[in-house]
């Protein structure tokens, strides 16, 4: 074995880990005097809109932030600012309490010189209200201070409109700013908006909702609505540092949680933006000013300003409905490599060739006897997807350990929050499935060496070990590529299993057209990059509840990849 292969490996997956996690691939905060998008300038405005929980329980400390944002819509220079007042709403109960309250939602519009009836709009939405009363295991009853949730979301707008407004001259399309009231409750600001005015959307070609799942992490664009392609294709080519999946968006149907977003995007073209880090901090006395973070402040200016800037200066944008299609796309981020975004009808092609390629390489390996048996390949699909199951159930059971530890009410599936270790307790559990599955490879590897041959001689002992890790690596793409076929009828969408079975597949044909391992090491490093990114976002998005599946998904990277860097250390090819 070459012995700089495992060194090699070694900085493969480190490297892999620190692009996916940020390093070089999100944006360093901007500091105040940066001519730019500033997450310091963002900060300055935060500090204001935190100091005081505001609450539908607090209706003074509400009212100054609805002053402070009035006064700053007109310093900006707003045309008009308006007042949408809805009196004595009664909220839902949250521990015996039901709140009434009034509402008062701010609209601010920002017309082009040439503003006419017809001229389409971009609508920026973010909440100003913070979260109410939330009880939390082991602690008394806590309120949030609303800094990112929504301090990110009005702070990064009046930010994004300070740069628009420097090339108002230009603008072809308007814009308009609504901060609404009362959306921790259920809505109930932007619901009152649309049932009695909706008349202010008449006109909005696209709306940017900004909201804040936790202070931390990348700014994820986690839903879009209805017929997304044209919004897809705007944000794949001017947005910067992208970070989306489709998936999350029907993801994002199964969860409990909404946003303003949810009440209008069946009629309205529009992207939903949030950051997904961390449970713990969000709706809890841990949303503050001291808790926020700059570098996910610069990351959603660096996606949103840019498209702002697009849609209000192309003359293209100029009808309302231009966005409105009943076409979707399949799109996905991998660090490093950027964003693809494919059409429903390409991503299909796309996966056909792969299935294709797959089906020819299997073939072939069979052929030139790297594949003694295709009954042994099948067992070891059987064997993986059990496996898998069984990842999945450790991972519940962790996740239901962890919930009675902390004192959490632990949901099946669902969100679960005050698990103060819940991160840590993730992590270490899945570098210890990928300890086992190393040792679980190896220990069968040598048992398989062993029964091949008598001989001691190094080249035997590397044709068995090559058998070995072909056999695994087909038997485990087998069921990848099964799982791929099943999610592409059934969703349309496949990514967390296609992935890994295209770079391996591209991999595998590279490596034997050119005899270089060096694919091999490619394909690992292009599939960590993905699964350290994604995984990530999911775990974050549904928390240690639904820690289970994510187990079982990282699993089957894990597997593909075991044999996949065997193959790369083995010295001797056949």
């Amino acid at each position: 074995m070459n012995k700089l292969r495992p060194i090699i490996l070694a900085l493969v997956v480190a490297m892999a880990g620190l692009l996916a996690y940020g390093l070089w691939t999100i944006p360093s905060p901007k500091p105040a005097d940066y001519e730019g998008f500033s997450s310091a300038r963002v900060v300055e405005d935060i500090a204001v809109f935190s100091k005081e929980h505001h609450s539908v329980a607090h209706p003074e400390e509400r009212a100054k932030v609805r002053e402070y944002l009035v006064e700053r819509l007109q310093g900006l220079g707003a045309d008009t600012v308006m007042l949408y007042g809805y009196d004595s709403l009664v909220g839902p109960k949250n521990r015996h309490v039901v709140y009434t309250f009034d509402a008062d939602n701010i609209l601010a519009e920002f017309a082009p010189e040439n503003a006419s009836d017809s001229t389409a709009y971009l609508m920026f939405v973010a909440h100003y209200d913070s979260r109410y009363s939330q009880p939390m295991p082991k602690q008394d009853t806590v309120w949030s201070y609303g800094a990112a949730d929504d301090g990110y979301g009005l702070g990064v707008t009046l930010e994004t409109m300070s740069h628009l407004l420097k090339q108002r001259a230009d603008w072809k399309q308007g814009v308009k700013v609504l901060f609404t009231d009362a959306e921790e409750v259920g809505m109930y600001g932007m619901t009152a908006q649309w049932e009695n005015n909706r008349e202010v959307f008449d006109n909005v070609g696209l709306m940017i909702n900004i909201e804040a799942r936790g202070p931390m992490g990348p700014a994820l664009l986690f839903e879009t609505c209805p017929g997304s392609e044209k919004i897809m294709d705007l944000y794949a080519d001017v947005a910067k540092y992208h970070y989306t999946y489709s998936l999350t968006t029907v993801v994002y149907t199964f969860m409990p949680n909404f946003t303003d977003f949810t009440i209008v995007k069946d009629y309205i073209p529009g992207m939903n933006f949030s950051t997904i880090t961390d449970v713990n901090h969000y709706h809890t006395d841990k949303d503050n000013f001291s808790n926020i973070c700059e570098k996910s402040i610069q990351h959603y200016g660096e996606q949103i300003l840019p498209i702002a800037q697009e849609y209000v200066m192309s003359d293209k944008y100029a009808d309302k409905d231009y966005f409105r299609t009943d076409k979707d796309t399949v799109n996905f981020t991998i660090p490093l490599l950027g964003l693809f975004n494919f059409s429903k009808t390409i991503y299909v092609v796309i996966n056909v060739v792969i299935f294709l390629l797959f089906l020819i390489v299997f073939g072939l390996e069979k052929v030139r006897g790297r594949l003694k048996s295709a009954a042994g390949v099948f067992k070891v699909s059987a064997i993986v997807f059990a496996s898998a199951i069984g990842a999945l159930l450790l991972g519940e059971g962790v996740a239901y350990v962890c919930a009675a530890i902390a004192g959490a009410k632990f949901k099946l599936f669902g969100t679960v929050q005050g698990v103060q270790f819940d991160n840590a307790a993730m992590i270490v559990t899945a570098v210890l499935m990928t300890v086992a599955s190393v040792l679980v490879y190896l220990a069968g590897r040598k048992k398989a060496v062993r029964a091949s041959s008598e001989s001691m001689r190094n080249s035997a002992a590397a044709t068995a070990a090559s058998h070995y890790a072909y056999k695994n690596l087909y038997g485990v793409l087998t069921l990848v590529f099964i799982l791929s076929v099943v999610l592409l009828l059934a969703l349309g969408e496949n990514m967390m299993f296609f992935i890994p079975l295209a770079f391996t597949v591209i991999a595998m044909v590279l490596y034997h057209l050119t005899g270089l391992k060096f694919w091999l090491p490619v394909a690992i490093f292009a599939i960590l990059l993905h699964a350290f990114s994604f995984y990530f976002a999911l775990s974050m998005a549904l928390t240690i509840g639904a820690f289970g599946a994510v187990m079982m998904l990282a699993f089957f990277d894990i597997m593909v990849m075991i044999p996949l860097a065997d193959l790369y250390l083995i010295s001797k090819k056949k």
